[in-house]
This record gives C-alpha cells, structure tokens and sequence, in this order.
C-alpha cells in the first residue's frame, strides 16, 4: 500500500473493473509492471479478477480489508497522478462507448440480416412467454408439440389437443423427458373438440386454422371451451398461391388476408379482434406469418 503506483491502480479499481490492457493505457506503463503491481495486489486479497474470453477483467476485492483500503485511498487522494488518472480512465470509458455506437451505426441497416449468436425465434418466444400468466392453456392442433411444452413451462395446465394419435403419444415422451406433468393430451378435431365448455383461460391455434375443414367452425369452438374474459391466439398464415402445400402439407385453405381472419374471429363472437403481420419467411417462398388476438366477451 505503500507504493505510489499500486495505489494509482486501486484508484482506478475502485471506479470501474479494468483489463490490464485498460491500466496500461491509463498509466502509460508497460504489461509486466503492470502485471506484477496486479499479482502482488491478489495475492493479499485487496483484487478480484474474472476471465472472459481472452481476457481478465480486475476489480477491487470485497472483504473484511475493503473498509481499510477506502480508508487509506481517501486519505491518499490529493496527488496530481490521482486526477490524471481519473482523466485517462473517462477518456477510455467515453472511446469506448464510441466505439460500441459506431458499430451499431455501421450494421443499422443491415442488423435484421446477420446472424447473431443467441438470436433465435424460440428464444424469443421463450423470454416473452415468462410475463404470461399462469393460466389454463389449450394448444389446439399440436403438430411437433414445442409450443406445447412452451406453453408448460409456465402455465396451471395445458390441454394438448390433435388428430394424430402418433403426434399425441410423441408430445407425451417428450414431456415426460422434460418432467411436465401438467399437460393432457386429447385426440380430438379442431371444428369438434372434446372439451367442456369455459374450462379454458386461453385457446391458442398456432399454425392449425389453415388445417380445418370449417375455419369458423373451429374459431367457435375455441371461443365455446373459453371462460368470459379469455383469450384466443391465431397464429397462421398471410394467403399465398402455393397450392403444392394441400397434398404435401395437408393444407385445406392457402392461408388468410387480415380482413378475412378478423371476420371470422368476430362471427365467432370474439371481441377486441387484432390481426397484424408478424414476420416473412427468409427462404423461399417466403411466406408471411399473421398473429391475431381476441377476447371471448364477459357477457
């Protein structure tokens, strides 16, 4: 504690946790003066470091010495070198946020385009899905069963209803793999569906209207298993020419136009209809996904 230099660093630690890259330039002193003024102040205690990738990030140590070591840097505090040093480090902290606003300034245009490490639509959906509420959830029309088991992972209850037994029994592996034992599984038609009715909080047809034989017929029986005041979630497709998907997807209606989904949400007696265009796919034919949201009336 008695050297000038080591106390120039605790200064700085104090503020802000600094690469030995960061101190050199502050202090315009070389790496291994710098490295050795570090390692002595490790190794009694009064710096922490971390590692991140390449680098180690130093920082002042909490412990029962800290209230010391305040003591002593407020009572050393009045050298030129101090004020100096507090310059060099705002001059850094200021380059670098420079630094950050320019790359961001450069890729703007381009940004929606690069792939980005942890930027994913089910990481995403699984973010958002944390502020929904802990409600019973019918997904209606399962498929690969993830939004199932999505939907599981924050709710009461989640009724998975399909066709396919085969899709069914799949979803019932998976979720017992994952530990949910909060899903039941209903083999059932979306324009006839095997539930009672306003046993549900939030209906939810991901991908599955376009499957229907009676697009309305299943918007109102999702609106029948609804408690007054709960939600239905469409998620679906723009309408598109792509006739190949009928035979080789099973697709019975070439997606919907927003007012054609918003009508049929109202004639099945939903309110607070919303239909809205959420995103194209990147590969061709580049379909465009529609989220649609409406409220079972309270009376």
């Amino acid at each position: 504690m008695g050297d000038e230099t080591r106390l120039r660093i605790l200064r700085l630690l104090r503020r802000e946790e600094l690469t030995g890259t960061d101190l050199m330039e502050i202090l315009n002193m070389g790496q291994s003066r710098i490295s050795t003024h570090l390692s002595l102040l490790k190794e009694v205690g009064l710096v922490t470091d971390r590692r991140a990738g390449r680098h180690s990030f130093f920082s002042i140590a909490r412990n029962p010495a800290s209230e010391l070591l305040e003591r002593i840097l407020e009572q050393n505090g009045e050298a030129p070198e101090f004020e100096t040093d507090q310059r060099g480090l705002e001059d850094l902290m200021l380059r670098k946020r420079d630094e950050a606003q320019s790359y961001f300034d450069r890729v703007a245009a381009s940004f929606g385009e690069q792939i980005l490490p942890g930027r994913t639509w089910e990481g995403l959906a699984r973010a958002i899905l944390k502020l929904a509420p802990r409600a019973r959830y019918a997904d209606l029309g399962v498929g690969d069963g993830l939004l199932t088991l999505m939907l599981a992972e924050v709710a009461k209850k989640v009724v998975a209803v399909d066709l396919s037994p085969k899709m069914l029994d799949h979803l019932r592996q998976r979720a017992k793999a994952k530990g949910f034992n909060n899903i039941e599984t209903i083999k059932g038609e979306l324009d006839d569906l095997p539930l009672e009715e306003q046993t549900i909080d939030v209906a939810v047809l991901s991908q599955a209207l376009h499957h229907a034989e009676i697009p309305l017929r299943a918007l109102q029986e999702a609106a029948r298993i609804l408690v007054p005041g709960g939600r239905v979630l469409v998620i679906d497709l723009l309408a598109h020419t792509e006739d190949w998907v009928r035979e080789k997807l099973q697709h019975r209606h070439l997606g919907f136009t927003e007012s054609r989904l918003e009508d049929l949400m109202r004639e099945a007696g939903l309110k607070d209809v919303s239909v809205q265009r959420a995103a194209r796919d990147p590969q061709p034919p580049h379909f465009m996904t529609l989220i649609a949201t409406a409220t079972k009336p309270l009376d």
